[in-house]
């Protein structure tokens, strides 16, 4: 009757994609995050889109947050027509019309929609889609928002933190006297001191062997070796070649003048000129070369404390720069993906509407119902007998009676009774002169007419009595029962009895589709 009575329900669905391809994989922005999955976990960009995290997005897609736009708009329609929406809540609405589902191992949503009203299903999953696609642009675009004024304020932070560390460190190396120990890598220089007092001391020699070569330079040119000598102030301004070039012409000259030559005396003063702002001008050079390198030798013997604490102040100072440069390149990481427009996700089906409701099936409903009485209506019938504790099975009876089942009887067709009683006559009872028929809880025609069938089968006088004591005196015993006309208990006494008893039983009959007895 509730199938024939139910309203159908209509369904409509889609398919939408959560998760899409990111198209600058390739990207210096996307390589970027990658290496920074914190920073993009903060602008809500991370592309992973696996586990929990789509399952957390699809529990969001089921929020008021996304979904409350359509449910008011079902509201209103439903007002519309008449129906009272008083008690409509919206986690009702929800779990009773919305199935919102992930495809296994993808990142593939499945919505459908159902409804009683036909007309209003298309129009509400068509909603449904825009309200994800817009929701996917405005998650992203708050995610980098955020990323971008939480990046400006640490930013702001570390340019102030980072000038105050690195003013400190310089101000202390002023005081202490190490500013020789400064170079292109401080880190370096503050962390090998052992490295600069070697470097510093071999410096220092090689300083010193230089100056010894220099003084020993006369103005010969022969004697003048210029290489490894040279500085830049007089490599740039090309003095060694213009000696050289004085050699080569005054060689030149000497092949056809003499010294006193005007122009051989012009020339030789002007090399000797040269030679001696060379000496000067190097030697000058390689004194304040080896000068710094005796104050980098006695900075780097400054006590152990001072030079600890310099090393401390060095290592604020780098980290702090470091840090700032890190969030400056993850700011421009998010300007840029900020700039770009990110596509919204992608409908791989478009909204429909199913051409036939998908409730009530009255063939499924009615073959549910008819195996569910069967099911009842047998566990009922179960459950009485266990309560009656008669048996039904024939089974049970086998397992319950002594001796073995010797024949089954028909009930009302007593002329096939005639065949199984002589083979049981001329069988298992042929030695006996007189028989005995017990009958388990069977009425008494029953129970006369197969014992007058018997004893016309065998020949032989048949006692029919459930008195044990009065069947004692037969030859042989016979038990007779039906399904369902002994009880548990019955039987289990009559056994005991049989024990106590003494006499033979050659087994037992069965006389089928007997009543039983009150």
């Amino acid at each position: 009757m509730v199938t024939v009575l139910q309203k159908p329900v209509w369904e409509g669905e889609f398919q939408i994609v959560l998760a899409s391809k990111d198209p600058g994989q390739s990207s210096g922005a996307a390589a970027l995050l990658a290496q920074n999955p914190g920073l993009a976990g903060l602008a809500g960009i991370s592309g992973s889109g696996k586990g929990n995290q789509l399952e957390t997005e699809v529990k969001i897609l089921q929020s008021p947050s996304v979904l409350k736009p359509v449910y008011d708009f079902v509201r209103a329609h439903k007002r519309s027509n008449g129906i009272d929406i008083e008690e409509m809540r919206y986690d009702a609405w929800v779990k009773a019309s919305l199935d919102i589902k992930l495809e296994k191992g993808t990142s593939v949503l499945n919505l459908a929609y159902r409804d009683n009203n036909k007309e209003l299903v298309l129009p509400v999953i068509e909603r449904i889609s825009r309200e994800y696609q817009a929701y996917s642009g405005r998650d992203r675009e708050r995610g980098l928002v955020n990323g971008v004024a939480y990046l400006n304020q640490q930013i702001a932070y570390y340019r102030i933190r980072s000038l105050v560390s690195l003013r400190t460190a310089q101000q202390y190396a002023i005081e202490q006297d190490l500013t020789a120990l400064k170079g292109d890598d401080e880190t370096k220089n503050a962390f090998n001191l052992e490295a600069i007092r070697v470097q510093a001391a071999n410096e220092i020699r090689n300083y010193d062997e230089q100056l010894i070569q220099l003084r020993k330079l006369s103005n010969d040119p022969e004697a003048i070796q210029f290489r490894g000598l040279m500085i830049p102030e007089l490599a740039s301004k090309g003095v060694p070649q213009q000696i050289e070039a004085i050699n080569l012409q005054l060689a030149s000259l000497r092949q056809t003048y003499t010294d006193r030559e005007l122009l051989i005396k012009n020339l030789t003063k002007r090399r000797q000129f040269l030679i001696e702002l060379f000496k000067s001008n190097t030697i000058n050079y390689v004194l304040a070369k080896r000068a710094d390198a005796q104050a980098r030798l006695a900075a780097a013997q400054r006590p152990k404390g001072v030079l600890l604490k310099y090393r401390e102040l060095l290592r604020v100072a780098i980290r702090d720069e470091t840090t700032l440069n890190k969030l400056e390149d993850e700011r421009r990481v998010l300007a840029l993906e900020q700039a770009r427009k990110a596509d919204p996700w992608e409908l791989i089906s478009t909204p429909t509407l199913l051409d036939r409701p998908v409730s009530p099936k009255k063939g499924r409903n009615l073959a549910l119902g008819l195996l569910a009485g069967l099911v009842l209506g047998s566990g009922a019938a179960l459950v009485a007998e266990r309560r009656t504790g008669r048996i039904h099975g024939s089974d049970e009876l086998a397992s319950l009676l002594p001796g073995p089942l010797l024949a089954v009887l028909e009930a009302g067709e007593q002329e096939s009774w005639r065949q199984p009683l002589q083979l049981l006559s001329s069988g298992p009872l042929a030695a006996a002169q007189n028989l005995a028929l017990v009958p388990i809880g069977l009425e008494e025609d029953a129970a006369a007419a197969v014992a007058q069938a018997l004893q016309a089968a065998s020949g032989r006088p048949v006692l029919c009595s459930s008195d044990l004591v009065a069947t004692r005196s037969c030859d042989a015993q016979v038990l007779l029962t039906s399904q369902g006309a002994a009880e548990r208990d019955q039987l289990q006494r009559l056994r005991r009895d049989l024990e106590l008893q003494g006499s033979p039983v050659v087994g037992w009959l069965l006389l089928s589709d007997r009543r039983p007895r009150g």
